[in-house]
């Protein structure tokens, strides 16, 4: 009997993720994971971020449901939670901001009317973290989006190839977004 495993949380910067439009699944099954390819070739089910807690709202109607936006130094995440995330909507409906968060979850996508793909995430957990951790994320998500662009540039692998078709991804813009996330650090110091 096949055993359950998690998808890896992928690292990846809040532009990219709004940048994101195409979906996919491995499977014709329903119930199969889907996918979100990102610019860099990224191929995203759930996703790891951390980021600073910004906003947060009660948007639900009959119950609560929570939107939080958390930003990271590209831009910024939605992120909603209900009752089927009880854990991570006490945690924003009790967190005082602004606040250092940590948020794995799982990757959603909506296509409006006019044919514009948002992304949001689904929270599996959040919690508070510090101003440490947030910059290590930073560091590590901007040292996993160059390798990406890397593989991209010599079109190493079936995502990177398929990311550079589907988006036609301009490698400088990129670059330019993990320097500008890594000179926000030098920011703060």
């Amino acid at each position: 009997m096949p055993g359950f495993f998690r998808e890896v949380a992928r690292r990846v910067f809040a532009q990219e993720m709004k940048d994101s439009n195409l979906t996919s699944r491995d499977e014709n099954d329903q119930y199969a994971p889907q996918y979100v390819l990102t610019p860099t070739g990224a191929k995203v089910n759930r996703i790891f971020l951390v980021g600073t807690l910004i906003e947060k709202e009660d948007i639900g109607t009959d119950s609560e449901y929570w939107r939080g936006r958390v930003s990271d130094p590209t831009g910024s995440f939605l992120v909603y939670a209900g009752q089927y995330q009880p854990e991570a909507a006490q945690f924003l409906a009790e967190c005082e901001l602004p606040a250092f968060v940590a948020v794995v979850g799982k990757t959603s996508t909506y296509t409006t009317d006019d044919g514009n793909v948002l992304t949001s995430i689904r929270p599996e957990s959040i919690q508070h973290v510090d101003e440490l951790t947030r910059d290590l994320w930073v560091l590590d998500t901007a040292k996993q989006t160059l390798e990406r662009i890397r593989a991209i540039e010599s079109e190493e692998d079936q995502n990177s190839k398929l990311a550079k078709e589907h988006y036609s991804t301009d490698i400088g813009y990129y670059r330019t977004i993990v320097k500008k996330a890594l000179e926000s650090l030098k920011e703060t110091e």
